[in-house]
């Protein structure tokens, strides 16, 4: 089966985290807009001064008189004089950064003011971060410098005659219209707003002012913001991610410890062998950790009660199993009839059945104490090929039916335990082979010494397992008997008593099917002394 792609909770929560990723781009959007409207806002000012300059030159026609040229000609005679007047109109009207062109009827340059060079930069301000935020932004901003590199230009510029002599806007203001309109500055960056308006002696129009302006604070402003808002970004989205990661990595650590308590606390068998220790955090997982552990506790005690009916129950099935033999044996003393006979025979084969089924039982129930308790009072050390050598010499008289052929026995294989547990297991292990093996071919048994353990095997020709019982077959109460194998007494506790001398002696047991598929092959692994 494909294993499934699957993502942990620290995992997911850094997936949500890039849903912050948004921010960056509302903000750009909104440092967009905002960079539209303070343009916006600038052409209103630019086409209210202009508006604001006219309307102080209305009615006095003759500032437009005297006209001083754009660029003074060094060979030329001294110009005449600009009225005291006229300069300083023009002067206190210019803003910083802006630039006053005046023109008569005739298209002629009177008197120019200002200059767009000098626009006071914007700053967005700088919020509450401040070191970090500024540690942050010294890298974005010679990014951003990069990105939008250029050459150094002026801005300053005259403008050409085909602009500004030969332009819609002036002709428009001349017929008495204002317009505006913007153009690229010299850099390629910025544009120039231009905004014309006429001005009025009456019912005539005898001059248009220009007033120009550079949108080069505007985009100094955005680019600025756009920085601060990245930085900003930046340290928020870290704080959050790493917030996040380590409230993660928390709940993960706690639901981990939590899975690994639940499955150490039952063992292989399915024995509560230790209770999961309830959190004390008021909140959802400490609740599951509470509820996992009154659960445990509950199928401990279940459990203890379940291991206990067994020996009680044998306790309490000897006097009255002693009952009826005795009655038995007195009612074969007196004179009975044929059938009678037949009927007293019967109920002593089931006296004796009930009888061997309460040892097998009560024999169970004490190799679980033993395993449980680990009583090192019984163990020994012992040699496991000499026990399994004797135990395969007395099987031919044992089971007459059977051949039992022992390989790789001759070298010592000392091992920790008890060696009539240890006899008693390997019992089990032919009683099982001869009662499924057929034909003639033996049950071959084998015991091999490796570097750390021995490995004991029991293989035998016969049916094979069932795929549903391989991992069951060494439980309490299972078998796969059936006809001529189920006539004796029998409760599925012969294996089990096998799995648990097994655990007894610090090993495992296993049964699978033969590679050619003509039987089961059960192995043992056992641990060397030390």
């Amino acid at each position: 089966m494909t294993p499934r792609f699957s993502l942990g909770i620290r995992s997911k929560l850094v997936l949500v985290t890039l849903v912050l990723l948004v921010i960056p781009w509302v903000g750009y959007r909104y440092v967009r807009t905002m960079e539209n409207m303070l343009r916006d806002n600038q052409v209103q000012t630019v086409v209210a001064t202009a508006r604001a300059v006219a309307t102080a030159l209305q009615d006095r026609p003759r500032l437009l008189e005297l006209r001083t040229p754009a660029v003074p000609d060094p060979a030329a005679a001294a110009p005449r004089p600009v009225r005291e007047e006229m300069q300083l109109l023009m002067t206190g009207l210019a803003r910083a950064g802006s630039r006053i062109w005046l023109l008569d009827s005739k298209l002629h340059l009177v008197a120019v003011a200002g200059s767009i060079d000098n626009a006071p930069p914007q700053s967005p301000g700088t919020l509450a971060f401040g070191a970090l935020e500024r540690m942050v932004r010294a890298p974005l901003q010679l990014l951003f410098d990069r990105l939008h590199e250029h050459t150094p230009e002026a801005t300053e510029e005259v403008i050409p005659n085909d602009t500004l002599f030969g332009g819609r806007e002036i002709e428009r203001a001349l017929d008495g219209t204002p317009s505006w309109r913007l153009r690229p500055a010299a850099d390629g960056r910025a544009a120039i707003v231009t905004a014309v308006h006429p001005v009025w002696v009456g019912d005539n129009v005898v001059g248009a002012v220009v007033v120009e302006e550079t949108t080069q604070a505007v985009l100094s402003f955005g680019s600025r913001a756009l920085e601060q808002l990245t930085a900003v970004t930046l340290i928020a989205f870290a704080v959050g991610a790493l917030t996040l990661f380590f409230f993660a990595s928390s709940l993960s650590s706690r639901l981990r410890r939590l899975r690994d308590e639940a499955e150490n606390a039952i063992d292989s068998q399915g024995r509560v062998r230790g209770l999961v220790a309830g959190e004390k955090a008021h909140d959802e997982i400490g609740d599951l950790s509470r509820g996992f552990s009154t659960v445990l506790e509950r199928l401990a005690q279940y459990n203890d009660y379940l291991e206990q009916m067994a020996g009680r129950l044998s306790h309490e099935l000897r006097t009255p199993i002693a009952v009826v033999r005795s009655s038995l044996d007195n009612l074969r003393l007196q004179p009975l009839a044929d059938e009678a006979k037949i009927y007293v025979e019967r109920a002593n084969e089931g006296v004796a059945r009930l009888d061997t089924i309460l040892t097998r039982m009560a024999e169970a129930t004490r190799l679980e104490h033993l395993v449980r308790a680990g009583d090192h009072s019984e163990r020994e050390r012992f040699d496991a090929a000499a026990v399994l050598a004797g135990c395969v010499q007395g099987y031919s008289s044992v089971y007459p039916a059977r051949r039992f052929e022992l390989a790789n026995a001759d070298t010592e294989v000392i091992l920790s335990g008890a060696p009539d547990l240890f006899a008693q297991m390997l019992d089990k292990l032919a009683a099982n082979a001869a009662d499924f093996s057929a034909g003639d071919t033996p049950v071959r048994i084998a015991l091999v010494k490796n570097t750390h353990e021995a490995v004991l095997s029991f293989a035998n020709r016969g049916p094979l397992l069932p795929d549903a019982m391989r991992e069951r077959l060494f439980e309490s109460m299972v078998s796969v008997r059936s006809g001529e194998q189920a006539r004796e007494p029998h409760l599925g506790l012969g294996l089990y008593i096998v799995r648990l001398i097994a655990e007894f002696h610090g090993g495992r047991v296993a049964a699978a099917n033969r590679d050619d598929g003509s039987g089961v092959e059960f192995t043992l692994h056992f641990p060397l002394a030390a």
